[in-house]
């Protein structure tokens, strides 16, 4: 199984009990000796960014529910490093982050598409060595960070598709009711 690193996918197992990460795909933006930072992927929200940020240019972009922490902050993943300086690396061609001005500058001026950056409410946390443990739990599937294009997927079949894409015994996962109670 793949360590965790920045640019990590993690996979929720079926039947985790968690209702912030039932069937999500997450992004680890950050991995390290004092715990680990990351979004999820597949939880679009039924709110357009005009609507968080009166001021902002007209955007046709869907925002995600990042995770449980710091849900009243937006962030946002891209993949132009050359619009925003300070942004931070997570994997190849994914940045996290960048100056918010600058970014409603870029919209307002067409020069960023609506596939080439994410938006997130709040994030995803673990403490120092609590995503390990859960690891150990067999609660998530660790894959490379070439194991999905975030900016082109398909949130609402992400999850499912990433499982099938494993073989073998992942199919029973892709393929488990989300209540076992309905089998």
């Amino acid at each position: 199984m793949e360590k965790p690193m920045s640019g990590s996918i993690l996979i929720a197992e079926p039947f985790l009990g968690d209702p912030n990460f039932d069937r999500s795909v997450v992004l680890l933006t950050e991995h390290g000796d004092e715990g680990t930072v990351g979004y999820v992927l597949n939880r679009p929200l039924d709110v357009k960014i005009e609507g968080l940020l009166p001021d902002f240019p007209e955007f046709q972009s869907r925002i995600y529910n990042g995770g449980p922490v710091e849900q009243s902050n937006l962030y946002f993943l891209h993949n132009r490093p050359d619009l925003f300086e300070g942004a931070i690396k997570v994997s190849e061609n994914i940045y996290w982050g960048g100056d918010f001005d600058r970014l409603r500058e870029v919209v307002s001026l067409g020069l960023l598409g609506q596939d080439e950056i994410r938006f997130f409410l709040g994030y995803s946390g673990w403490g120092r060595g609590q995503l390990e443990s859960e690891l150990e739990e067999q609660s998530w599937m660790v894959l490379s960070p070439s194991a999905l294009d975030i900016f082109h997927a398909n949130p609402e079949e992400m999850w499912k598709e990433v499982i099938a894409q494993q073989g073998g015994d992942y199919q029973l996962w892709a393929n488990a009711p989300s209540d076992p109670l309905l089998n």
